[in-house]
């Protein structure tokens, strides 16, 4: 009995042992910790991948810096804008203060060229007629040295009307579009030996019915070989008078219009010359020297061209820079050299 006793608790307990599995619960708890370690490890892993969404943050706040920057930018590309608006709100000159003003600019250009005159060479009223009409779309200086052969070989109306076409042609071929100013100088010729006895005529409404011979070269002749009083609106004459606000019409026939009800008729042939003078020597068409020029402060265009002195001087031309004029035989009051002959340039 003893021995059933003793042995069935010892029994019990492997059989115990061995049906409860208690190796398996340990292996199961080994297991657990094993997965609570690992578990740890894990986690860790899966923080830093939140970490490149602050790094992108940043990113995006230098990008948008240069906007606050841009913007003092626009604010001084503006600044100017309001400096300019003073200008529309100016008071316009009124008639009487351009016409007043207009008069000053006249007794100015009278100071500064008392030698004014005609650049063209001539004699008499037939060799100013023809050197104005060969003056077309050429310089002065270009007819005056083409017009000792031309006059030489033709010295009255009578010689030229009977020329030979192709030989004159030849001689003022250097002042350019030759072909057309001989048929005209021809046919002005043969009108003054025909219509008026081989003598210019002393009155516009007859000068202007000669072949080649408009208002303008009309109103030259009048003026300097007849001193009747005329205005003449060339290029050089057209454009200053337009920067001066004397006018602006564009039609050469309304200019003289415009400008001869500025300034009394006894005026007018000697301010044609000293507004061409000035044209020529500093107010020119493409730069003009307003840094040089006397008659700045008189000027509503003054700044158009180059305003610093000592450039603006290296642009004065003619006498006014040193240089010769256009005249081969200029007046004897004349500031400047004598131009050279043809060839000899």
């Amino acid at each position: 009995m003893k021995r059933v006793g003793t042995a069935e608790p010892v029994r019990t307990a492997k059989r115990v042992g061995s049906k409860s599995g208690t190796g398996s619960a340990t292996g199961r708890a080994l297991k657990q910790e094993s997965e609570s370690e690992a578990a740890p490890k894990s986690k860790p892993a899966s923080k830093p991948k939140p970490k490149p969404t602050p790094k992108s943050k940043p990113k995006a706040t230098q990008k948008s810096k240069p906007t606050p920057k841009a913007k003092p930018k626009a604010t001084q590309k503006s600044e100017p804008t309001p400096k300019a608006k003073p200008k529309p709100n100016a008071k316009p000159e009124s008639h009487l203060a351009m016409v007043r003003r207009a008069r000053r600019i006249n007794r100015e250009l009278a100071e500064l060229y008392p030698y004014a005159h005609p650049e063209l060479d001539f004699r008499n009223a037939f060799e100013l007629l023809v050197a104005t009409v060969l003056s077309a779309q050429t310089t002065d200086l270009r007819v005056n040295q083409t017009t000792p052969a031309l006059f030489a070989a033709y010295p009255t109306p009578e010689d030229m009307a009977a020329a030979v076409p192709e030989e004159m042609e030849e001689i003022i071929r250097p002042t350019g579009f030759f072909r057309a100013k001989t048929k005209s100088l021809m046919g002005l010729s043969t009108a003054l030996r025909d219509n008026f006895d081989g003598e210019v005529p002393g009155r516009l409404e007859d000068l202007v019915t000669l072949p080649g011979v408009g208002r303008k070269t009309a109103n030259v002749v009048l003026g300097n070989a007849f001193g009747v009083p005329g205005i003449t609106v060339d290029t050089h004459f057209g454009r200053l008078v337009r920067r001066w606000k004397w006018t602006d019409q564009e039609d050469p026939v309304k200019v003289e219009a415009d400008v001869a009800a500025i300034f009394p008729k006894s005026e007018w042939t000697m301010l044609s010359h000293r507004v061409v003078f000035h044209g020529r020597r500093i107010c020119h068409a493409r730069k003009p020297a307003c840094g040089a020029c006397p008659i700045a402060p008189l000027c509503p265009s003054y700044g158009e061209g180059e305003t610093d002195p000592e450039k603006a001087r290296k642009l004065l031309k003619y006498e006014m820079g040193g240089r010769p004029g256009q005249r081969l035989s200029p007046p004897p009051d004349y500031p400047g050299a004598p131009a050279p002959a043809l060839g000899a340039e």
